[in-house]
């Protein structure tokens, strides 16, 4: 997942560089790096849950509103400095996704029940 939200990152990054069908292309290959980005943000996320799992479920669920609102921030962001520039956005949310991937979603050891 990391090394796919690079190359969405990378891409992103072009269609800001590049004009005419070299960015359309760029950033419609953005969805092939895309596909595999939730269902693996998924289930990383509940590796380790135990009893919770239902839970966090809930919430990873829950959170797809972001994917509502980012594209609201983005038209914002857009119509303020430019749409070339507005694709930064997307590029910082890839390289999230990216450190998520590759550092961010190893378990870390939980408390015991009785300290939570």
């Amino acid at each position: 997942m990391a090394l796919n939200a690079l190359v969405a990152a990378a891409l992103s990054g072009l269609t800001m560089a590049l004009g005419g069908h070299a960015a359309m292309y760029a950033i419609l290959a953005v969805g092939l790096f895309n596909s595999i980005m939730f269902p693996t943000i998924f289930s990383l996320a509940l590796v380790g849950l135990g009893e919770d799992t239902p839970r966090g479920s809930g919430l990873l669920c829950m959170a797809i509103v972001g994917g509502a609102l980012l594209p609201v921030v983005f038209g914002l962001v857009a119509d303020a400095i430019g749409l070339h520039y507005a694709f930064f956005l997307p590029a910082l949310c890839y390289l999230y996704i990216a450190w998520y991937g590759a550092r961010g979603s190893r378990p870390v050891a939980a408390a015991p029940i009785a300290e939570r």
